[in-house]
């Protein structure tokens, strides 16, 4: 099926049976990539069904899709779902401008809402942001009718750090280490030569 074109996938959960299914790559990919999260599948021109992405499997090298799980939904009930989390207005932040770097250490999160309402990402203003600030998901607003899941208080979406040091920096810092390695290295060598011809004076004195 693959070398056609086609994606192999299952259909589950609600009331119906699991399903086995095939679909053109291509229609596959421009559905997953529309807004919403909520897929309408329709199997042998039969009533089309409701479904959400569960799972996917793509090709470790090629990336293109090897597999789909999808689940049965009914639109009046909440999912749960991940999504992720976009942040806007680094650049003009305080702490940006001041040398800082804004790390995001969470990339998604975990939401509940009806499958029409489930966003496909959610965006946050960063913008006041100053060095040495920590975004928690608490700080993060939902979209309406959307319920942010996990521990609000204790997950960090982000923090803004102090300037590093630049490649070039920490270049000069090795290059000078390994100079005064060798240079003590160098006098060692020095100490020792003049222990020598010393030893070997002494020698000679006491002919």
């Amino acid at each position: 099926m693959r070398r056609e074109g086609l994606v192999p996938g299952v259909l589950y959960g609600g009331d119906g049976d699991p399903v086995s299914f095939a679909v053109e790559d291509r229609a596959l990919r421009n559905a997953l990539a529309a807004v919403g999260a909520v897929l309408e599948v329709t199997l042998d021109g039969g009533r089309p069904t409701p479904a959400v992405l569960k799972q996917s499997q793509r090709h470790p090298v090629r990336g293109q899709l090897m597999h789909v799980d999808l689940v049965r939904v009914r639109l009046d009930q909440a999912i749960q779902a991940t999504v992720a989390v976009e942040l806007h207005g680094a650049d003009e932040s305080p702490g940006i401008r001041d040398g800082g770097v804004l790390e995001q250490v969470t990339h998604s999160v975990v939401v509940e809402a009806l499958p029409t309402a489930i966003p496909e990402s959610i965006a946050h203003d960063v913008s006041e942001m100053s060095i040495g600030d920590t975004l928690l998901l608490s700080a993060v607003k939902a979209p309406e009718g959307v319920t942010l899941l996990g521990e609000l208080e204790e997950i960090v979406i982000a923090t803004l750090i102090p300037p590093r040091l630049r490649l070039e920096d920490e270049e000069e810092i090795e290059q000078e280490t390994e100079l005064v390695g060798e240079s003590e290295g160098a006098g060692d060598a020095h100490d020792e030569s003049a222990h020598a011809a010393g030893d070997a004076a002494s020698g000679d004195d006491s002919e």
